[in-house]
């Protein structure tokens, strides 16, 4: 399975910047044990707010007890809360991800389905299927990398890369699917112990 989580850190007062230091640095190296075993997919930093310490990471693990087993073995948990989101497989998903576009920013995007009660079937199911086929040819241009399904009735996920946000919204109000979904973004920074970083 695969899961979101995010991290969200609150080193205590009065804490020593050597102290600091030596936990980050022991994050670092177990991250990429940690990568190099299959568990940690991804790291990225959504906007933070001044002194805020917050990671979002993609992980892979058997279950929720095994990801637990995980995220507890990571140095920086002895300061750090986590909120984990399952993903489940969307039919739509690209993987394996497409390659990447020169100079994209990545996005997470929130998909909930907003259809009004009562709409026909005949109107939404040919835009369900002009949808996949739309998501296959964004996946070939590099423009959409993942896409889950999320806990909940007609919740999705879904990892973009886009030049701006104006560029991705540009896309996203052209899906299909668009006049019966809101959307969330979310702009992604890269994080230092990203695995996609160090991959050759």
């Amino acid at each position: 399975m695969e899961y979101l989580v995010t991290m969200t850190t609150h080193v205590p007062d009065g804490t020593s910047e050597e102290a600091v230091a030596d936990v980050r640095a022991r994050e670092a190296a177990h991250s990429r044990e940690l990568a190099a075993q299959g568990h940690l997919l991804r790291l990225w930093r959504p906007p933070l707010r001044p002194g805020e310490w917050r990671t979002l990471g993609l992980f892979a693990a058997e279950d929720d007890a095994r990801l637990e087993e995980v995220l507890a073995s990571m140095p920086l948990r002895v300061w750090r809360t986590d909120e984990v989101t399952p993903l489940s497989p969307h039919p739509n998903d690209p993987s394996p991800a497409a390659h990447g576009r020169a100079g994209a920013r990545e996005f997470l995007v929130h998909f909930t389905r907003s259809a009004a009660e009562g709409t026909p079937a005949r109107v939404i199911e040919p835009a369900r299927e002009a949808e996949a086929v739309r998501a296959r040819e964004l996946a070939a241009q590099g423009r959409l990398v993942r896409l889950w399904r999320l806990p909940g009735q007609g919740r999705a996920l879904g990892l973009w890369r886009a030049g701006d946000t104006t560029e991705l919204g540009a896309v996203l109000e052209a899906l299909p699917l668009s006049p019966w979904m809101t959307v969330e973004t979310t702009p992604l920074s890269e994080h230092p112990n990203d695995p996609a970083l160090n991959a050759s």
